[in-house]
């Protein structure tokens, strides 16, 4: 079933976390289209009413039922995918925070299949969002120059 998401008249905000616990960021494998099987960070749509910090607790408390700190923002990417004849299918413009785990195991929703406490250099070696090497290492910048 298609949402307003699908081939949208506007790009659509949404926001996710850098997690980190003891040095180590949290990955979850997306379970569904159009990212099955990928790698990335907790996160998702910023509804009407929230603000951005409200909105990135929420997807993560969602999603993996974890309790987090968000610290500051640390960047931001754009999600564009284009059909076969170059329409536009979907367009995200995804903030992203740099975030302290402060509480919880993930206990994954349906929209997940897999979460990872990995270290930052074990990235590569998983099929991830594009960028999301670089958003970590930012994070964890971010993260390195605040204290609690």
């Amino acid at each position: 079933m298609a949402d307003q998401r699908t081939y949208p008249q506007r790009p659509y905000l949404a926001v996710s976390a850098a997690i980190f616990r003891d040095g180590k960021v949290l990955l979850v494998r997306r379970a569904r289209k159009p990212a099955l099987g990928i790698y990335t960070l907790p996160g998702g749509g910023v509804e009407t009413g929230e603000t951005l910090e409200q909105a990135v607790m929420r997807e993560v408390r969602e999603e993996t039922a974890l309790d987090i700190e968000p610290v500051a923002l640390a960047g931001h990417r754009e999600a564009i995918a284009r059909d076969a004849q170059g329409r536009v299918e979907r367009h995200f413009v995804i903030l992203c925070f740099a975030a302290r785990w402060r509480s919880g195991e993930p206990v994954l929703n349906e929209e997940l299949d897999d979460a990872r406490w990995l270290e930052p250099a074990e990235l590569s070696s998983f099929r991830t969002t594009d960028g999301l090497a670089e958003i970590v290492a930012d994070a964890a910048a971010v993260l390195a120059g605040k204290t609690s």
